[in-house]
């Protein structure tokens, strides 16, 4: 007696087969490239689901070779297609997207997908599969596909939501979750060890030597709070600009949104969340504080939208972005910021942005020569040296703007031993050369000031410097 002719397996694809919304991460993908169209979206809107998705798919493609897919599942449907079971992509996004992962994928017999007309979603797709096959599996993840399931004569969950699963776990024949706990992901998100960048926030209170004022440390702490939070919001931000060029990063493809272990729509909640959490806490400080906290939004938003793509203009703006921080702790604080120590940040940071830059070429230099096309920045590997000139001269003039404010009248003004602080000078020369050095050797990861948070040697060198400041008061 011979085994029945397995019935066919529909499966779903956002949520599903990928861990995300391909139309969320097509649309971030369209604002990106193309900021205008945020008019005609309203537009596309109206005319129905179908059409916004034709109209943005016609625009952008994601490349299905690196789509999150659900490791587990995927394999399961391997197997299944092994074994000469007829497995159908049943989804609702738009026909190009279902094409070009059922091209990569291999192992679809056919697709069936939503077009410039009709959306393919609910009682659509269900009609869809049932003209198609009278009986049939059905693999899906949340309640659009309830109708889809209840005619179904195999369920098979992948990633439930709760409904879902409350639902149909009974009668599930397969139950796929891979899911990384939620709030370890939203921290992860939000990037809350970035926060330690808005440490300068209390440099002007701490070279004023305020640090013994209660009331001016308290307005530094809600400035910092301010500020990350507003942070926080721009990372998340600038996450879903670049979830495409992510996915083909060795490292950044794990990041919460790129690996669909964050769903996009809580992403473009959590922006707006954040910002306004942020100006509650700049609410409470003085008004100079909160310009320069919606100019830094402002110019962050720019940066993730555009300027990043920019050579030179990013690390300027980065250089920058940072020494409106010290401008930002100044403002909350009442604390003059020394024009001195402004110079010194802009050449400091803006050598650091550079040493950033540097890194990302490097990895390029050592990875598939078809990466460089993904990263969507203004430099190439061939600038690899003149990034090392720029940034190192940018290091070392930090470094002379240093010393000659300690031989100005402003330095004898506050220390009672200014002489010892030229000891500081080594310390700092030491610390940005190495970091240049490990840059060039390929030993430095992306962002320099995160390596130095993991830095044995910068916090010595920290301790060191901080000695040396309390010793010469």
């Amino acid at each position: 007696m011979t085994d029945p002719e397995p019935i066919p397996l529909c499966v779903d694809l956002d949520g599903t087969l990928v861990k995300l919304d391909t139309l969320h991460q097509a649309l971030f993908l369209l604002l990106r490239r193309s900021p205008a169209s945020i008019f005609h979206i309203p537009r596309w809107i109206l005319k129905g689901k179908a059409h916004l998705k034709d109209q943005v798919m016609q625009r952008v493609a994601l490349d299905a070779t690196v789509l999150p897919y659900h490791a587990e599942f995927l394999a399961y449907l391997k197997q299944q297609h092994a074994a000469g079971r007829p497995l159908i992509l049943a989804t609702a996004s738009n026909y190009r997207t279902a094409e070009a992962v059922a091209e990569h994928l291999g192992l679809f017999s056919e697709t069936l997908s939503s077009s410039a007309d009709t959306n393919l979603r609910h009682a659509q797709k269900l009609s869809a599969i049932q003209q198609r096959f009278e009986r049939f599996g059905y693999a899906g993840n949340d309640t659009a596909d309830f109708p889809i399931w209840d005619a179904a004569d195999e369920v098979i969950l992948v990633n439930p939501s709760r409904p879902a699963h409350a639902k149909y776990a009974a009668q599930a024949t397969q139950v796929f979750i891979e899911r990384r706990p939620l709030p370890r992901m939203f921290i992860k998100a939000m990037r809350c060890q970035q926060w330690l960048k808005n440490l300068l926030i209390f440099a002007p209170m701490f070279l004023a030597h305020k640090f013994g004022d209660l009331g001016t440390l308290t307005q530094a702490i809600l400035a910092f709070f301010s500020f990350s939070f507003a942070a926080s919001s721009i990372y998340i931000l600038n996450d879903l600009f670049d979830l495409s060029a992510d996915q083909h990063h060795p490292r950044k493809r794990n990041r919460p949104f790129a690996a669909g272990d964050l769903p996009i729509s809580v992403g473009s909640l959590l922006i707006p969340l954040l910002f306004l959490l942020s100006l509650l806490f700049g609410m409470l400080l003085p008004p100079s504080f909160m310009l320069t906290l919606l100019a830094y939004y402002v110019l962050t938003t720019l940066y993730s939208w555009k300027l990043k793509q920019m050579a030179i203009v990013d690390v300027l703006c980065l250089a920058i972005l940072y020494s409106m921080r010290i401008v930002a702790g100044s403002a909350a604080t009442d604390t003059a910021a020394s024009s001195w120590f402004i110079v010194f940040s802009i050449f400091l940071f803006l050598s650091l942005a550079l040493v950033k830059r540097l890194a990302e070429l490097r990895e390029i230099q050592q990875g598939p020569a078809a990466e460089e096309n993904y990263r969507e920045r203004g430099y190439v590997v061939d600038d690899l040296p003149l990034l090392m000139a720029f940034g190192t001269a940018s290091a070392y003039l930090a470094v002379f703007v240093f010393t000659t404010y300690l031989n100005s009248d402003k330095v004898v003004e506050l220390y009672s031993r200014p002489e010892l602080l030229w000891l500081f000078c080594p310390l700092l020369l030491y610390w940005t050369t190495r970091i240049w050095m490990l840059a060039w050797r390929g030993q430095l990861k992306d962002d320099p000031l995160a390596f130095a948070a993991k830095d044995l040697n910068t916090y010595v060198i920290g301790a060191l410097g901080m000695a040396i400041i309390l010793f010469a008061i």
